[in-house]
């Protein structure tokens, strides 16, 4: 370094060039390095996972890059860090899709997780998300928990999504995932869908959704304009939005009975994921990244977050 510092200093030169050969000098230094890891999720056209490839069989492209695989792991026996984001608004009283998401939540932590995963649950209403219980592998205190759990208030459905991701990237296993159960009805948020979704997809957390079928005519919409994505197909976009762009899955319920069948689709899902990791190096900026991961087997669809 002082060597450097003593050649350019022998030459002479003006202010304004010795600034311009400060930046030159600083640009050669501005470059991100990051340790990039993803989940994904190999499937045939049956929609039956394939479980049997190699480190080999990926490849790995970042805003059309191709980066070298750094990590490679697939155990279906791998524990997981669970995150339920659970919506406690009022209009999840109606209808009775509260009680059957708390008896589902049951059925999840008892028959579907393992004495290794741990799971953690967030209930969210009126502009808030509280942690109702932390990160445990004990699954008895999830459900005390839950059980004391009542609907009210109104839904900040994006607010909610914004901040999540970040507290369920804190689990201590390596496979992390969100699951999120909704009507989707928003109503109390102070971010838009896109601004929710960019702090999302800033770790990489899956976002699964559960989401309740929304009657045009529920009350909580009464009296309120309808905005685009405060109708029915708007709510489902924006919900296939924020699961698509991280890596997740959404599913849409029609009958109630579909609740347990979505809840054991998305604990096999996360058995079946690969995680792979790689080193990211781009000159400067925090501009959003594209990742494109790819097998040689073109039969196969993959599905993983679409950039951070």
């Amino acid at each position: 370094m002082a060597t450097a510092f003593l050649c350019a200093a022998s030459a002479p030169a003006s202010g304004q060039e010795r600034i311009q050969e400060k930046k030159k000098e600083d640009a050669r230094y501005d470059v991100s390095v990051t340790a990039v890891t993803i989940s994904v999720t190999v499937q045939d056209k049956g929609g039956r996972y394939i479980n049997d490839l190699t480190q080999k069989d990926f490849e790995v492209y970042e805003n059309d890059a191709r980066r070298t695989i750094t990590y490679f792991n697939w155990d279906s026996n791998t524990p997981i860090s669970l995150t339920v984001l659970l919506d406690v608004s009022g209009s999840m009283a109606l209808l009775d899709k509260f009680k059957e998401s708390r008896e589902a939540l049951r059925y999840l932590v008892t028959s579907l997780l393992g004495p290794r995963d741990e799971v953690s649950l967030l209930i969210f209403a009126d502009g808030e998300v509280e942690v109702a219980s932390g990160f445990s592998t004990d699954k008895a205190s999830f459900l005390s928990v839950l059980d004391k759990t009542e609907a009210y208030g109104q839904t900040a459905l994006n607010d909610a999504v914004a901040v999540s991701p970040e507290f369920a990237d804190k689990g201590k296993n390596e496979k992390r995932a969100l699951l999120l159960i909704t009507d989707g009805i928003e109503n109390d948020s102070q971010s838009t869908p896109d601004q929710a979704l960019d702090i999302a997809r800033r770790v990489d957390v899956p976002i699964f959704i559960i989401g309740y079928k929304i009657p045009l005519s529920d009350q909580s919409l009464k009296g309120q304009k309808r905005a685009p994505d405060l109708t029915a197909g708007g709510i489902v976009a924006t919900l296939d939005k924020f699961s698509q762009a991280t890596g997740g899955k959404a599913y849409f319920l029609k009958q109630p009975q579909e609740l347990l069948g979505n809840l054991r689709g998305i604990r096999g899902e996360l058995s079946h994921q690969y995680i792979i990791g790689y080193t990211s190096y781009v000159d400067g900026g925090d501009e959003y990244r594209r990742i494109r991961v790819v097998t040689p087997r073109k039969k196969y669809k993959v599905r993983t977050r679409q950039g951070y």
